[in-house]
């Protein structure tokens, strides 16, 4: 048996010393609604609305587990579903008082706010939802952190250790996440204060994770059969679809459910996000076909998640015509943009930055162009109805986030470098991880791989 060091022990302890002093927080009454002040309609809906969030998780973890090699499927699938457990504690720990809590100078929340969840089941609803529980609220946005580290992975899969990559979850959650939600979707937050409005989290999740990417893939070097230029064939096409299917049906939960209630609003975001991903998913397609490529199910399945991904910070803000446009214009974007990193010596194994970052990037500043009030009337006009003011805000935004994300996430991994290896070995490289990290095995591995 192998001896068992501090560093392996280490994530046990701190849960163990965390569950303990859970403890000694005191229980409080669940809401009461003798105001009758909460929505049956709403609390239904926002609850359904966070189930599919959550679904989205297990849905990247296919998604992503069907394009990596034969070798890696389990441990890229692992790393993506763990984090719904690791941000949920963080969460109730200290997460959604860093988000969420009495704010400290616009920059992040005060983390004894609601240390340990304290004073949520049975305080005053949010602000910005005030028909839902406050319980209700803070779970809906549990779902929204958990699978934006969990996008990181594909730019880091088949070469990051996954002791790391816990290691990552955490730091990433407390600092890049969590001062981004706080500073977008916190009334008092700079970014929300300056009248930036990311309807779903263009800018929380995806830049920021599209970015955090970027930084990963540039730490962790290129792969050996990157820099062979060995071609990877991806591991089950069919799981890829799967994904698509679980990511595309959890988004209406995403970005219908980011308007807090149901309502008119909450219609809207739910067409927008259908049609820009239908859009992106044929645009990629046929744009892969003008190339001089065959229409392909993963291009097409890319295509739509980059839709997904560009309308999100305006679903509930453009109109339903305007969404066929933004899904469109993005996939052909991320398309290009893929396009030139494979040309290039950046190993981003599936491409995050490209899809996520550009295509998040893409979907901020077309909303700030496409956002109208008509849709909308606590968002904005954007430069499309005269507006070029609001288009400038969500440009400034967007280059503070992306700055922010990337040199912060970049420290985080050249910090847990520091004190733990980040890469495996090459020897367990060529092994693949789901042996070396896990000791399981996806399937029967042809005896030539």
């Amino acid at each position: 048996m192998q001896k068992t060091t501090f560093k392996q022990f280490a994530p046990f302890v701190v849960l163990v010393a965390v569950s303990i002093a859970a403890l000694f927080i005191p229980a409080l009454p669940n809401f009461e609604d003798t105001a009758g002040k909460y929505s049956p309609a709403d609390i239904a809906w926002i609850i359904v609305a966070t189930a599919l969030v959550f679904l989205m998780t297990p849905g990247l973890a296919f998604f992503y587990g069907g394009m990596v090699h034969r070798k890696n499927v389990i441990s890229t699938m692992i790393k993506s579903v763990v984090a719904a457990g690791v941000v949920s504690i963080l969460w109730v720990f200290v997460g959604y008082s860093l988000c969420f809590g009495e704010s400290i100078n616009g920059f992040i929340g005060n983390p004894m706010t609601n240390l340990f969840f304290k004073g949520v089941s049975s305080g005053a609803p949010w602000s910005l939802a005030p028909s839902i529980p406050l319980t209700l609220f803070a779970l809906f946005q549990l779902m929204f952190a958990i699978i934006t580290p969990g996008l990181v992975v594909g730019a880091v899969a088949e070469r990051i250790r996954f002791t790391a990559y816990i290691l990552f979850i955490a730091l990433f959650s407390l600092l890049v996440y969590a001062p981004i939600a706080h500073w977008t979707w916190h009334p008092e937050g700079f970014l929300f204060k300056m009248g930036v409005l990311d309807f779903a989290g263009g800018t929380v999740v995806h830049i920021s994770a599209g970015c955090a990417a970027l930084a990963g893939a540039l730490v962790l070097k290129r792969r050996q059969s990157h820099i062979e230029h060995r071609e990877i064939p991806p591991a089950n096409i069919p799981y890829v679809l799967i994904g698509t299917g679980l990511l595309w049906f959890g988004w209406f939960g995403f970005n219908a459910g980011s308007a807090l209630g149901a309502n008119a609003l909450a219609v809207s975001a739910f067409a927008t996000t259908n049609t820009a991903a239908a859009a992106a998913g044929l645009s990629w397609m046929f744009f892969d076909v003008v190339r001089g490529k065959k229409p392909s199910v993963l291009g097409f399945c890319i295509g739509a998640v980059v839709g997904l991904v560009a309308i999100t910070p305006g679903a509930g803000l453009v109109a339903i015509p305007q969404s066929i446009f933004i899904g469109m214009i993005a996939a052909i974007i991320s398309n290009l943009a893929v396009y030139y990193k494979s040309k290039s010596k950046l190993d981003d194994t599936l491409d995050v930055f490209p899809c996520h970052g550009v295509g998040g990037i893409v979907g901020m500043l077309l909303t700030g162009i496409f956002a109208t009030k008509t849709v909308n009337s606590a968002g904005a006009d954007g430069l499309f109805y005269g507006n070029a003011a609001f288009f400038f805000i969500q440009a400034k935004a967007l280059l503070i986030v992306v700055a922010y994300s990337f040199i912060v996430s970049f420290g985080i991994f050249k910090f847990i470098n520091f004190i733990l290896p980040l890469r495996v070995s090459s020897e367990e490289e060529e092994l693949g991880l789901d042996a070396s990290q896990h000791d399981e095995k996806y399937g029967r591995t042809p005896q030539h791989v």
